[in-house]
């Protein structure tokens, strides 16, 4: 089975859902949490009968004089939920907290804090520069690995596709989670890119693996092979191993996924997408991308 002869095909996907993504982190954008945006954040301890459904339907029923808006609810090990939302003033706290404890009894607030739109704006900073110098420090370990490929195949050309193929997986990943921060209670917090970096380095790690396999295959390159040969064998070898790999972590995650604390369940489900999403691209857009740059200059 060739890997290669759908490339034009896979490439043009590819293309399609990177420039989807991009559009959808502009236009409608992502839901930030108070992570990024400033907001409040209440900690409060209830009664062993009150669910997170419950408390989410007690919230949604408080009228204030402004709507409440979005409230991500996540329940914490020690049995206290978790709420997050846009700023309260001092009377509309002690006026939810009344409303609550009205609707559901006793309850006791562990933690009330304000984070203002300054920290906010520092961390959404800092989360750009995350990935920015994640890419960067990518592609000079890329091609300080790859610096004894031949002279013909430049060592950076290794690191650049594969800074390409994370910028794909990140636009996809991405442009998901902004269609299920539309439609469900996520919102992109620091979970979420901490999650992404996750992503970028077992991206970059099944890319290496199969460019080192190109690397290995060059030095023993028959006469009058071409590179496109080389890369096509170079992938057949190395594709039953990155498909294994995967697959061991998908079963991991969907067990994390499925037993582990809603507290953590969209992070986890953020590694699934990265995952098949990493796996797609390493296999069907890194190698092509290789071999297409290779042509081109030859040309």
């Amino acid at each position: 089975m060739s890997f290669l002869r759908p490339a034009k095909f896979f490439l043009s996907l590819s293309a399609v859902l990177s420039v989807a993504g991009l559009v959808l982190l502009v236009v409608p954008g992502p839901i930030l949490s108070i992570d990024f945006t400033g907001g409040t954040l209440m900690e409060l301890a209830t009664s062993a009968e009150t669910t997170k459904e419950s408390l989410a339907d007690a919230v949604g029923t408080f009228g204030g004089e402004e709507p409440i808006g979005n409230v991500a609810i996540s329940r914490t090990k020690d049995a206290s939920y978790l709420l997050r939302m846009r700023s309260l003033s001092n009377e509309e706290h002690l006026a939810l907290l009344s409303h609550l404890e009205n609707k559901l009894g006793t309850l006791q607030e562990r933690q009330f804090t304000i984070i203002g739109p300054t920290v906010g704006e520092t961390l959404k900073e800092r989360a750009i520069w995350a990935l920015i110098i994640a890419s960067v420090a990518i592609v000079l370990y890329v091609a300080f690995a790859f610096r004894k490929v031949p002279r013909k195949l430049s060592p950076w050309r290794f690191g650049i596709i594969a800074v390409v193929t994370l910028l794909h997986d990140i636009l996809v990943t991405a442009g998901i989670f902004v269609i299920i921060s539309h439609t469900t209670s996520f919102e992109f917090d620091t979970l979420f890119v901490t999650a992404l970096l996750t992503i970028l380095g077992y991206s970059v790690n099944d890319t290496i693996v199969i460019f080192d396999r190109i690397r290995d295959n060059l030095a023993n390159q028959d006469r009058g092979e071409d590179f496109a040969a080389v890369a096509e064998r170079s992938l057949q070898q190395s594709i039953a191993r990155s498909i294994n790999t995967s697959v061991s972590t998908l079963i991991m995650l969907v067990a994390l996924f499925a037993l582990g604390s809603d507290s953590i369940r969209w992070f986890v489900l953020t590694l699934i997408t990265g995952a098949v999403v990493g796996t797609y691209s390493s296999i069907f857009l890194a190698t092509p991308l290789l071999v297409y740059w290779r042509s081109a200059q030859r040309k």
